[in-house]
Order: C-alpha cells, then structure tokens, then sequence
C-alpha cells in the first residue's frame, strides 16, 4: 500500500503542476488527506535523522515526495517585500499560538499569573495622576486656550509623566506595561487631550527605539534629558504619499560629507524629507525620523540602497522646518508637519549608530506594539469605563414619563453593549499588558487589540451619544463626553489604520506567524542550503499534514456533541465556554489550512476573506480575555451576567464571520463541506439574551461591587461642580429618595414629580402626615441635584460669554 500512495501522491503533485491553476494547493492537500486515510504509516513513519551533511535523499520520501513538493513550493509561494518579512520576523507567538492549535492549553491561560500594579505604581495613580486630572479643564484646554495650560505642561515635566518606560538609572520612573496603560486610562476620562500628549513619548518614539537599539552614549545623553522633560521627542514617520506602506516613504538621506557645527568634512547624511501627522511635533525639541538611506558614492560600502534607517535630530538643527499645527477634530493636542530639505547631520546622529543601518523598518515594527497594545487601547477603555460609569448615572438620573430613561427597553439594550464591551475591553487590555510585562511581544496579538477595542470604543461611544441626546451635543463645560465623540476617528486611523489591520495585518501576519507549521515551512523554502531545506521542510510539512488530519477530526465531532466532550478542566459557569471556545479553536484551525491549500497566495489578495477569518481569531482571543479575567477576580457572583455577555457575544461573531467566510468562499463544494463539519446541527450560538442584557444595564444603573469593578481606574472628581461629580452626587441622593417617592405615589393620585412642582407637592404630602421633614429634605435634595443634572450650557449670540 505504501508504495502504490507514493505513485498517486507523485502524480497529484505533477498534474497539479501542469494544470498550473489556483486550485493546485486544495488538490495536493486532498492527496494527502486520502494518503493519510488509506496508509496512516505515510504521515506518522518518523524521518530517521542522520547529518546535513549525508545523503538525505537516500530515503525514499525525501527523495520522491518531499524533494519535488519542496522545488513546487519554491517556486509559487508569493514573494514577500522586505517590509513584509521583517513584519513577520517581529514580535513573539504567546496565547494566538494556542488558538491557532485547535486545542488551546487552557491551564496555561489559567495559570498565567499576570502581576499587579506595584506599591510606587499605585502611589503615583492615586498621588501625581489624580493631581494632574485635577488640574485639567477640558472646556478650557480645547475650546478656550487650544492647549494645555502651561502649569499643565510644568507638571507632567516635573513628574516624569513622559518618562514612565525610561529605566530608573536614567531618571525614569520604569513603569510595568499595566501601570502605563493605567494612567493614560485615567487621564483619558478627564481629557483626550492630555491623555495624547502623555501617552505618546512613552509609545512609538525616540525613548523606546534609544531603550532598545540606541548606542550607550546616545542612552546616556538623551534617556536623563527625555526623563526630566528637558527634551520633548516626536517621531515622523508619515509621508502624505506613504501612509499605511511606510516602507515605501520618500523621504531619503545621501551619505556623503559635509560640516556640522565646528566639526568640519565630518562623514554624514544630507536629509530631505516631508512629514505631517506628527504628535508633539510643533514643541519638539528632539525630532525622531525615517527615511530610506542611500549610498551613491560608496562611502560605506559596496552596497547604493542602504534601507528605512531612523535617526535623532534636534530640532534647531540649520535646516529642520518644523512647521505650524494640525487640527484634530477639536481634542488640541499638538499635532503637526514638519519637513526639511538638505539638513546636514553626523554619521553617530542614527539610532544605534551605523551598525542600525537599513534595519529601521524592523526597528519600529518591534516597538509599534507599544501604541497598539498599550496606549489606544488604554484610551479606548477610559472611554468605555467613563460612559458606564457617567452614562449609567445618567440613564438612572433622568426621566421621561415619570420613569428613569435607563428601564425603557430601548436604551437598557444599549446600556446593554456598553457594559457588556467595555468589560471584554478592559479584560483584553490586562490579559495583553500582563503579556507585555512578561516579555512577550505579541505583534498579532497587539493588533487584535489595537483594532478591537478602538472599534469597540466607536459602538461604546456612539450608544452612549443616543443615550445622551441633546446633553451630549451641546457643548460646553458641562457636557463630559462629547470629545471622546469627537476624538473616535483619531484613534481609528493611527498606529495603523483599522480596515488596513483587520483586512491585512490581524490573519495575514498571524496565519504564517502564529500558526505551528506555515511559518516553519516558509522558512525552510528559505533555506539556502538544498539538504538542510528539505530535512526541515519534511518535519514541518509532516506534521502540517498530521496536524490538519486531527483538525478535521476534531471539528467535526465537536460540532457533532455540541463542544460537550472537550476535556477543558473547569467548574460551572465557566466549564461550557471553555468547551465552545475550544471548539471554534478547532474550526479555526481547519478553516486557516482550507484556505491556505485551496487559495493559495491568491488569500493575500482576498481580504475580505482574510478579514473574516482574522474576526474569529481576534474573538477567540477577546473571548480568552474576557474568561481570564472573570476568573483572575475570583469568580464574583454579581460579574456572571458580564462574563456571559462578553462570552456570547464573541462566540456568536465567531459564528457569523466563519458564515459570512462560507458564503463567499469560492470553491463552493469545500464550503458545503466544511459548512455541515462545523456546524453540523446549524447554527449553535445566539446573541446575548435581553435577560443577560437588562441584568448587565442594571449593574450600570445603580451603586454595586460589579460596577464599582467595572469601572475601576477612572478619574471621579469630588466636586460636585464637576460634571461627573455632579452625577455621582446626584445618583445617590435620586437612590436614596426613591423608595420615599414610591410610597408617596402609592398615597397620592396627583403625586407629580418635578423640580418646578416640588414645594407644592412637598407642602401637601407634610400636610397629610405622609412624610417627616427629614424625608421631605431628601426628596429636595435629590430633585435639587436631579435638575443639575439635566441642564445644559448655553451661550450669549455671539458666544461670548
């Protein structure tokens, strides 16, 4: 029998190669699926192992099947660019690695031990961060000076807000991934604005490219100067022609000689280049840049095109035009472009000095996980946890027909998603910042992250502007959120654009980076050397080939008991998600090979479906998040009905990507097939129930232990002044009155609330003895804070006061 599968699997791959089509991946796979059925002994024969250096073609599959396949995938898999390869080279495989398996190692997730915030991290949220949110008057900052105050800026310098991730023995404060993430969530909910201008040094910028490619010396320099504030750093990166391709940027350098200073015929870079977007830019003093380095006349070596390379330039450097601001959409931040046109600068002026040449592009993909994992994320759930918290209060504060806005059905179920995303939200964030301060750098992982909660943030945040209504749109000092409104599309578009991440990024870097056998495969077709490619191409495919096999199996009778059968090692409510989970993990898995065999390089073009295939990793992932989570709470009773939305809500996405994939998957009978393995009953899994919905809005609606945990980091002012201090004052003085109204209404027909109609109401029921003074003070007091509530600013004609 071995020998006759060896003549069917050698002619499949040699009409497949004459046939020359799309499809000849899905028909050497099919090959080897039947291989596999008829003679198991094909797949699961061990490779005897024997020296590079001997004769490997001396055994029989080398020889007449993996050779061939090896010259087959040489010549047609796709070429990828250089920017595409270092993209891939970056980063660490961590927790995507096991969904990718099929069958995730759960204890591994359970017994992560994600670390907490230190005793110094936690004195300076409480100290330092509460001080600045404070000080900060968002109606002023944007509308009135269109920039932070400058006792704002003082502060932040003074206190090192810019250094949280230099090292201690530069000056910095060294904070962990979670403390950063912290404070830029609660500066968030006092101010965008000045939660941008902290979040950015501290992310994608010359302190973290110095901390991990810059020669000692420029650590020694600039690392102290970053730490105290004396330098402001910025980084240009964008071209207004190269946007999302970075790595074709235009900007350029020349390497040539020139004078610099007092130094005179000194090796170095003549610059041109033209920037815009640039966060800080306009106060920089210390301006980081990529350009593509080029070396026409030799001066360092054979080679004319030297690749993206990154320097540091001071920005009073003769020539460097720092231009004037940007707008964006009302948050003020400094944003801006700047360029320059034959700026001379010293060979030492790049990043890690001339050994960092050509390895820029590399350099920022390997920090870009920074501003995706930690920093918009960071601003998506502050936004998330403000509109729970102020939101929440609010739905319960206002009334239309005599009933809190927040028991109508229609604004519960909107309550609803904004509870029920920001705890997936705010359970992705710690499950990610947990890996970073681990050391892992888990590049597809930050940008799940990255697109996910910003998303998220979009539908948390326009739910939270319909709920609102007209005290939303109003402007002014006391409308609290209408400049996360505004502020949406900024964190959509930066750190990679959000259609660009998910079509792209999320499944296209994650199936060869994440995957247990592509990657290998891949980097064997790579290999230089014939005999040492075809003994690592062998394993690998083989056990590509032995992995698909169980895949296949696994899908199927999973979807055939429903996941009951999986062995996930945990107790109710949790055990049966697992189970689910591990079966869309399963399915995953299958659906990537598919695929991958029937599409061939032709998937990276097809990104739609490259789309819906990276929803289901991204919700496999948001979905482990959100069971860590519950779990690393100790289990909370009051928490179950988040963990079940947050579980539902990304199995049933799961569910309608793998359809939407299924319906537009061009090899209809593999859609049918794989159609009936999965869900061989139909679909199994169902939104979140409005009972799981309206028990969640209620955790939003009034004072508890799970909303006190959900919207735990906040910024919450004292001040009743204040507008979220207005709201929490006013909750719990309308709580406190309510059952006195109630029984009120119960004794009176004509009983009519209304700040207008108070005394008079008031007056009548102390009449009739049916309240003491002392509750007729709290029904006061209650309608009184009520009614602050629901004001909303106004201005004189021309607005001037």
């Amino acid at each position: 029998m071995a020998w006759s599968m060896q003549v069917v699997i050698f002619l499949g791959i040699a009409f497949s190669v004459l046939i020359g089509t799309d499809q000849f991946n899905f028909l050497w796979g099919s090959i080897l699926v039947l291989a596999a059925i008829f003679d198991t002994r094909l797949l699961s024969r061990p490779l005897r192992l024997r020296a590079v250096t001997a004769q490997p073609t001396a055994d029989w599959r080398l020889r007449w099947f993996t050779s061939p396949l090896l010259k087959l995938f040489k010549r047609v898999t796709p070429k990828m660019s250089q920017t595409e390869r270092e993209a891939l080279d970056a980063g660490s495989v961590w927790w995507d690695g096991e969904l990718f398996s099929g069958k995730p190692n759960w204890n591994k997730l359970r017994d992560l031990k994600i670390p907490a915030l230190s005793a110094e991290e936690l004195a300076f949220i409480d100290g330092p961060v509460n001080a600045l949110c404070e000080m900060l008057d968002d109606w002023k900052i944007t509308h009135e000076h269109r920039d932070l105050p400058q006792e704002v800026w003082t502060y932040i310098k003074e206190n090192r807000f810019f250094s949280m991730i230099i090292p201690r023995r530069y000056g910095g404060l060294e904070f962990s991934a979670l403390a950063h993430s912290s404070v830029v969530m609660k500066i968030a909910t006092r101010s965008v604005s000045a939660a941008v201008t902290v979040m950015v040094p501290n992310s994608l910028g010359p302190g973290k490219l110095l901390m991990e490619y810059g020669t000692q010396e420029q650590k020694d320099y600039y690392l102290p100067r970053l730490a105290i504030g004396a330098e402001i750093p910025c980084f240009a990166l964008t071209n207004p022609e190269a946007g999302s391709d970075a790595g074709a940027i235009p900007d350029f350098g020349i390497v040539c000689r020139g004078n610099y200073q007092d130094r005179k015929n000194i090796l170095g870079i003549r610059l041109t280049w033209n920037k815009r977007y640039i966060t800080l830019g306009p106060v920089a003093t210390l301006l980081g840049l990529a350009f593509k380095l080029f070396d026409p006349d030799h001066l360092l070596g054979a080679e004319e095109e030297r690749g993206v390379t990154l320097a540091l330039i001071p920005t009073n450097t003769p020539g460097v035009n720092i231009g004037r601001r940007h707008f964006p959409l009302n948050l003020v931040f400094m944003n801006g472009p700047n360029s320059g046109k034959d700026v001379f600068v010293p060979m030492e002026f790049i990043i890690g000095g001339q050994a960092r040449i050509g390895q820029g592009w590399r350099m920022l993909v390997e920090c870009l996980a920074d501003g995706r994992a930690i920093s918009l994320p960071a601003l998506s759930v502050g936004s998330g946890k403000l509109a729970c918290r102020a939101v929440g209060a609010y739905s319960h504060v206002r009334r239309q027909f005599k009933t809190p806005i927040g028991r109508f059905e229609g604004v519960e179920e909107a309550l609803a998603r904004i509870g029920g995303l920001t705890y997936m939200m705010d359970a992705a964030r710690e499950l990610t910042t947990g890996g970073l301060d681990l050391g892992e750098k888990p590049s597809v992982i930050s940008a799940i992250v990255k697109y996910h909660l910003t998303e998220g943030m979009r539908r948390v945040v326009n739910d939270a502007m319909d709920i609102l209504g007209g005290s939303g749109v109003c402007m002014g000092p006391k409308n609290f959120f209408a400049r996360a409104y505004q502020g949406l599309p900024i964190s959509i578009t930066v750190e990679g654009a959000n259609i660009l991440t998910r079509s792209m990024i999320i499944f296209g870097q994650g199936a060869i980076r994440s995957h247990p056998y592509i990657f290998e495969e891949l980097q064997a077709t790579n290999e230089a050397d014939w005999n040492l490619a075809l003994t690592k191409f062998d394993r690998a495919f083989f056990g590509h080939m032995r992995f698909f096999m169980r895949n296949i199996w696994r899908t199927w009778f999973h979807g055939l008991t429903a996941g009951y059968t999986a062995m996930v090692g945990s107790r109710r409510p949790l055990r049966r998600y697992y189970q689910k989970f591990t079966r869309m993990s399963a399915a995953f898995a299958l659906l990537t090979d598919i695929a991958i065999f029937v599409l061939g390089g032709t998937l990276k073009r097809r990104e739609k479906l490259s789309a819906r295939l990276g929803d289901v990793l991204s919700n496999l992932y948001l979905g482990s998040a959100v069971l860590k989570r519950f779990e690393m709470q100790d289990c909370p009773k009051e928490d179950i009905p988040l963990l079940r939305w947050g579980c539902e809500y990304t199995l049933y996405n799961i569910q309608t990507a793998i359809e939407g994939l299924l319906q537009n998957f061009p090899n209809r009978p593999i859609a049918w097939w794989l159609k009936w393995a999965i869900f061989p009953w139909g679909s199994s899994f169902k939104p979140p129930q409005d009972k799981i919905g309206h028990q969640v809005a209620d955790i939003l609606l009034s004072p508890s232990h799970a909303r006190n945990r959900l919207t735990q980091g906040i910024f919450i002012s004292t001040n009743t002044n204040d507008a979220l201090g207005c709201l929490e004052d006013a909750l719990i003085k309308v709580i406190k009155a309510e059952h006195i109204e109630r029984r009120l209404r119960q004794q009176m027909d004509d009983y009519q609330p209304g700040f207008q109609l108070l005394d008079k109401m008031l007056a009548k029921a102390l009449d009739k003895k049916l309240l003491s003074t002392e509750e007729a003070q709290i029904i006061r007091e209650a309608e009184q804070a009520r009614w602050n509530v629901i004001q909303v600013d106004d201005f004189s004609k021309d607005f001037t006061a």
